[in-house]
């Protein structure tokens, strides 16, 4: 999920927000002004609204900490993390791929509940010590607040281990039936099927809630088990696609054919005679076979046209060192993998500074349905057979 507003970086991972986002975030806060002068009815409307807001802000700091912290051990393991976004049902690590073992996976599930408990612990700590006495109604906005992010975030840290894929509480079971089988693949089916069973609950019970009166309530608990069938469907199908396409590299798939530009050439002669005369999606940018960037209309489109006979192609590229590149080692799901999780639909390959070639999507998809012709996509024995 790609944000659209940005916020800033930390720890070199990207924060942002979703459109999505600022739907749940008015009705949080509205919750909160609401739930706070039923709490103490002499609070004046600009101190309700001043605590709901400030609680919420806190709120949803919280949510970016706990996601945080997976991109935190996953960079520990090795695995990069580039973006952490906020969206409607909460927040979402963009990892660029899998752990390659049950431990590096285990702990990177389970530590972003941790982290929420502990920032539970810390909140209701500093309420106890502002003087609130346990299980009584906070007197003061202060307190308030801090015991409200408290059990929220006991809340969320209780949530998230429920063993619902692709949930945290999902991860960590498919981390240890990983350990104990031996399977990352079979692991993960049966964990993201595991998951589809609590979305169908979730989906049977917020039905059920919405006609027994809880309206808005249900209705929100069928949709979080929407979400969870998505994505444990999609998990089980990336699971598929994955098995399918073992013992494929890069180099396996990728084509010869690619558009190269100069670097030299003025972005007329580029639009012109290459980028509507060709049909392609984008060009390298390079010189004697060694790329020196990209360039797509994307990157035209921020001059304006009668600045285009004056300016170069590598004045608009986007520079080597910021285009994702694959491989001809690398695996082929692993490349597919890449190119979702950074919405592109192609890739350079570089083999030792030197352009190798290009994959596509589509030309995975072309030989996974080649294999499917040919009736090599028994997903269940090729679990089996690798397990």
């Amino acid at each position: 999920m790609k944000s659209q507003v940005k916020l800033g970086t930390v720890f070199g991972v990207e924060l942002g927000l979703h459109y999505s986002w600022f739907l749940i975030a008015v009705l949080i806060v509205f919750s909160l002004a609401a739930q706070f002068h039923i709490q103490d009815p002499n609070w004046s409307s600009l101190t309700i609204w001043l605590v709901a807001i400030t609680t919420g802000v806190a709120f949803f700091a919280g949510l970016y900490v706990h996601e945080i912290s997976h991109a935190v051990v996953a960079k520990m393991y090795g695995i990069p993390v580039h973006q952490i976004t906020l969206f409607l049902l909460g927040g979402v690590a963009q990892i660029e791929k899998d752990a390659s073992d049950a431990k590096s996976e285990f702990w990177m599930a389970i530590v972003g509940p941790i982290t929420s408990a502990i920032l539970g612990v810390v909140f209701l700590g500093l309420a106890k010590v502002a003087g609130w006495n346990l299980w009584s109604i906070p007197t003061t906005p202060g307190i308030a607040i801090l015991v409200w992010l408290g059990y929220i975030n006991f809340m969320l840290a209780a949530f998230n281990m429920l063993p619902a894929f692709p949930m945290d509480g999902g991860r960590v079971l498919r981390a240890l039936l990983w350990w104990g089988m031996g399977s990352a693949e079979r692991a993960t089916r049966y964990a993201a099927r595991l998951g589809q069973w609590i979305a169908f609950f979730f989906i049977g019970l917020g039905i059920l809630r919405f006609f027994d009166g809880a309206g808005l309530a249900g209705l929100w608990l069928a949709f979080i088990g929407w979400f969870l069938l998505q994505a444990s469907g999609a998990t089980l199908l990336q699971n598929k696609i994955g098995i399918s396409l073992q013992g494929l590299a890069v180099a396996d798939l990728m084509s010869d054919d690619y558009g190269v530009v100069a670097p030299s050439m003025p972005l007329q002669e580029f639009v012109h005679e290459k980028l509507l005369r060709a049909g392609r999606r984008f060009f390298l940018v390079a010189e004697q076979n060694h790329m020196l960037g990209l360039i797509t209309s994307n990157e035209v489109k921020h001059k304006e046209p009668a600045d285009w006979p004056l300016t170069r192609v590598d004045e608009v590229m986007v520079p080597a060192e910021k285009v994702f590149y694959a491989s001809p080692e690398m695996s082929a799901s692993d490349a597919l993998e890449m190119m979702a999780s950074r919405d592109v639909h192609q890739l350079p390959v570089i083999s030792g500074g030197r352009i190798a070639g290009v994959i596509s999507r589509a030309h995975v998809l072309q030989q996974l349905r080649l294999r499917m012709d040919l009736g090599r996509l028994d997903i269940d024995s090729s679990i089996e057979k690798t397990s």
